[in-house]
């Protein structure tokens, strides 16, 4: 029991079962209500829910594995950073993290391919194999490096939600002008959803690395906080959170006009004024806790843009 639990923790459960809750509410509050039609009947290699179940599994196996290789490759840092949360070396060996890597990742991307194969869509089963790649050297050489890191994490963030879209991307879909319709709609909302997925997580990877400054800088990683200095980090996360603030602030002028009261409403008082007390939160925070209470302040503004979804059905 207690190796299920350090395993659990190694794959940080709760962040996948954020993931599954978010490409599950994207493809049933989004995806199925924008293509639902008569016209769905003509394309057999749409996305249906087993193959979206497959689909979701695969990114898990993924994201799971890319855990498990960050404290792999961690573990010195992690010492340091997290002594109390450690897993690798003291409760699962070493030799056995790298196994559950492979497996994982080969799992996933087998996976991956087989929807791809399905689906007639082999973009979807070479990214997921990229991911794999880039969640590789993220642990090995891009997370020392000064923001290149910061936003491959991003990107893979928003990819869980992309990815979706790039399942119905095909080119034969603008044969029939209703379906291409529905697809522009499609991806107006991946658009929409991943684009706050990755400012979000941009803006929390910074503050983390402010976190975890300590053990970072023993051990040669060269992160904005290091290299730049604090405040220069927390300038630019205070610029992208800006940023963000202001983009929600337009799209509700723009929703507005379809007379979407209930998004709008959700919107301010769940997502704009909670990031507005982030951004007076984080040029107050001085202290390591500081950071990680905004850190935590985030992942709650992220649960809350991707619950905005059930709105969009209602």
């Amino acid at each position: 029991m207690k190796l299920l639990g350090a395993f659990l923790r190694l794959v940080r459960w709760p962040n996948l079962v954020f993931i599954a809750l978010t490409q599950s509410l994207f493809y049933y509050c989004i995806l199925l209500p924008s293509l639902r039609g008569a016209t769905l009947d003509s394309y057999p290699n749409i996305l249906r829910t087993p193959l979206f179940c497959l689909l979701s599994l695969s990114s898990l196996l993924i994201a799971a594995a890319g855990y498990i290789i960050n404290d792999y490759f961690d573990l010195n840092i992690d010492r340091v950073n997290k002594p109390d949360k450690l897993v690798v070396d003291r409760i699962i060996k070493r030799r056995w993290t790298i196994i559950w890597h492979w497996i994982l990742s080969g799992l996933g991307v087998l996976l991956g391919f087989y929807v791809s194969w399905k689906l007639d869509n082999w973009i979807v089963g070479l990214a997921n194999l990229g991911c794999v790649v880039l969640l590789w050297f993220y642990s090995t050489i891009f997370k020392r490096k000064l923001l290149i890191g910061n936003v491959i994490i991003s990107l893979l963030t928003a990819w869980v939600i992309l990815v979706l879209y790039i399942c119905e991307f095909r080119v034969d879909v603008f044969v029939d002008p209703v379906y291409h319709q529905r697809l522009s709609r499609l991806f107006k909302f991946a658009v929409l959803y991943g684009g706050f997925a990755f400012i979000i997580s941009l803006i929390r990877e910074v503050i983390k690395d402010i976190e975890d400054m300590k053990g970072d800088a023993r051990y040669g990683c060269r992160t904005m906080p290091i290299v730049w200095g604090i405040n220069v980090a927390k300038v630019f996360a205070g610029t992208w959170t800006g940023v963000l603030i202001g983009a929600l602030v337009i799209i509700q002028f723009y929703v507005l006009q379809y007379g979407w009261f209930l998004e709008v409403i959700y919107c301010i008082l769940l997502l704009i004024i909670p990031l507005c007390r982030i951004l007076r939160k984080l040029y107050a925070a001085s202290v390591t806790a500081d950071y990680h209470n905004l850190s935590m302040l985030i992942k709650g503004v992220m649960l809350a843009g991707i619950l905005s979804m059930i709105i969009q059905i209602l």
